[in-house]
């Protein structure tokens, strides 16, 4: 992997991957992921959270934008290095609640299967690392969720079961990239 731009320590806006140019997620970048995340198919596993509008896009986009600003890292636009295609987004966010950098991608269903997920997961889990070590790096994943729960254990992240994700509320099985707290705690 390599760091193609990195403006301030820990704060990789703009980050090459082998296949990938991972660039901060910003307005410019509404068409292509209203397209993925108003695809039946990329919700397969929380249909309630499938995209009816480019507003419900939008505004997602402005809340992972300001969280580069807040918290240094947040989600990527990810494009194929070879002719700019968008094939999903993905990064790192700080959870609140936990503490934990909370590791997410979500990809066009034309894109499965060809490593992209591990690829942009791959570039969040050491964005987060340098950012903040000792923040752990999680993965919420539904237990029915098997492609998530595969690029999850590709990753090394261990499977703590299932907990309390405190921003579903729903019970999800919690990976991580070192050992927690026994549930319950933070």
């Amino acid at each position: 992997m390599t760091f193609t731009k990195d403006p301030l320590p820990g704060e990789p806006r703009l980050v090459g991957t082998d296949r990938l140019e991972l660039r901060a997620v910003c307005a410019d970048d509404l068409a292509a992921l209203f397209e993925i995340n108003t695809d039946p198919r990329t919700w397969s596993h929380l249909p309630e959270g499938r995209h009816r509008e480019e507003g419900t896009t939008l505004a997602w986009i402005e809340r992972a934008a300001r969280r580069w600003e807040s918290d240094g890292l947040s989600y990527w636009t990810a494009r194929l290095r070879t002719d700019g295609t968008v094939v999903g987004v993905g990064g790192a966010q700080l959870q609140t609640a936990t503490g934990y950098w909370n590791l997410y991608y979500r990809l066009a269903p034309a894109h499965w299967g060809h490593g992209y997920a591990t690829e942009i997961s791959r570039a969040a889990i050491a964005a987060a690392h340098r950012h903040s070590p000792e923040a752990p790096l999680v993965a919420w994943i539904h237990g029915h969720n098997t492609g998530s729960r595969q690029v999850a254990e590709r990753l090394g992240l261990l499977d703590h079961g299932l907990r309390r994700d405190p921003t579903l509320g729903a019970l999800l099985h919690l990976y991580a990239d070192r050992p927690l707290p026994p549930a319950g705690r933070p």
